[in-house]
């Protein structure tokens, strides 16, 4: 098949965005990480979710893609998990269609594979948004998550974070997994959907409940009625969702079972109910989660609002790309920045293993020297 076009333009442009975003906008707030963590998390939260909109206006506005939304929505700004089925290798991508309406993207973090961080442009931003990077080795996974909860828990800045539970894509080699899965433990074949591993996400609602950060569950599945790009080679292929729906079932911290084993149970019962529905949407006509449409609660945003952000985003990204090549073209210093920042993220990755990591440590260090100096002052005043 041939490369189309329109497809190397929207991966082009993603990736130079994210590189020179990286560079230029990002570049410059990372010495304050070595002096106030929390300030430099609520800053860059927000430069990238200047970036996370760009896909969505991409995919919506050059694309035509249409995003149909239905269930029970977002409380805008709530502290939440999200689980969500993995059909594709890019539905977390597609997923900030859904929340550029329901909730605030500066909120998003997401919990995927520790290879991605070493990614040019793609891996220093998420490194940078303070992604959740795990290798899929569970004691070494369980210390990581524990010491990011545990951040996230301390500055008291709200998260959304996104867990895929089946741990990769639907394929038809990963489903054959999963039916060998099912056969050892006595659990039914699912056609839709693989069978969650939920021993993360038992841990991460039980670490963020108890650190008081978390308001929901929101369990969303996500479907295609018509093309299933399957992973980044269709997009440059040009091969586009022209539709993507999303239903969310939100679920109270208060309805959550308290313990493990029960939360567990929890999640398979939300897997059976999304082949369920999965099952009806695709043997449906038309397809769809909600024949009628219908979000039972509103999105936070206007339709006028949300094409607004989109416009201004498509016309913000094209012209900083275009900038940031006048600049390496014209300008020496330009080309000199470029080039150190380039250097830095490289080396801070070889020795440090990730910005995230420097972060949580910034964090520690200076979290320490608070007690200490908390300690002096009581011994002084009993002095």
């Amino acid at each position: 098949m041939a490369v189309s076009l329109r497809g190397l333009y929207f991966v082009v442009t993603l990736f130079l965005g994210s590189f020179f975003g990286s560079v230029f906008m990002l570049g410059p707030v990372l010495p304050l990480m070595l002096l106030y963590p929390a300030w430099y998390r609520w800053i860059t939260d927000r430069i990238v979710a200047t970036w996370l909109t760009l896909p969505v206006s991409l995919l919506e506005l050059v694309f035509g893609v249409k995003v149909v939304i239905t269930g029970d929505g977002f409380i805008p700004g709530e502290r939440s998990v999200i689980i969500m089925n993995h059909r594709t290798r890019l539905d977390w991508m597609f997923l900030w269609c859904c929340l550029l309406r329901y909730s605030y993207l500066r909120l998003e973090k997401i919990c995927l594979k520790a290879a991605l961080k070493t990614v040019p442009g793609f891996g220093w931003a998420m490194q940078v948004a303070c992604f959740v990077f795990i290798h899929r080795r569970w004691e070494q996974d369980k210390r990581h998550l524990e010491n990011m909860l545990d951040y996230f828990c301390d500055i008291r800045e709200p998260l959304q974070l996104l867990l895929f539970p089946e741990g990769t894509d639907l394929t038809e080699n990963t489903r054959a997994k999963s039916d060998a899965f099912a056969t050892q433990n006595n659990l039914p074949k699912l056609e839709y959907l693989l069978h969650p591993r939920t021993t993360g996400f038992t841990f991460i609602v039980d670490k963020l409940r108890k650190g008081d950060n978390l308001d929901a569950v929101h369990d969303i599945t996500v479907a295609y009625p018509k093309n299933i790009p399957q992973t980044e080679r269709h997009l440059i292929l040009g091969f586009f969702p022209r539709e993507i729906h999303f239903h969310v079932r939100r679920y109270p911290v208060s309805m959550l079972p308290k313990s493990s084993s029960d939360l567990e149970s929890w999640c398979h019962e939300r897997w059976a109910e999304k082949e369920v529905r999965l099952r009806d949407f695709y043997s449906g006509q038309p397809r769809a989660f909600d024949r009628d449409g219908v979000a039972h609660v509103p999105p936070c945003k206007s339709e006028l609002r949300v094409a607004l952000i989109k416009a201004i985003s498509l016309l913000y990204w094209n012209s900083f790309i275009a900038f940031c090549f006048a600049g390496l073209w014209l300008w020496a210093p330009f080309r000199l920045y470029f080039l150190v920042m380039v250097v830095v993220y490289i080396a801070q990755q070889k020795l440090v293993g990730g910005l995230e990591l420097l972060e949580l440590a910034c964090h520690r260090y200076w979290k320490s020297m608070a007690a200490d100096v908390g300690d002096k002052n009581k011994v002084l005043k009993m002095q």
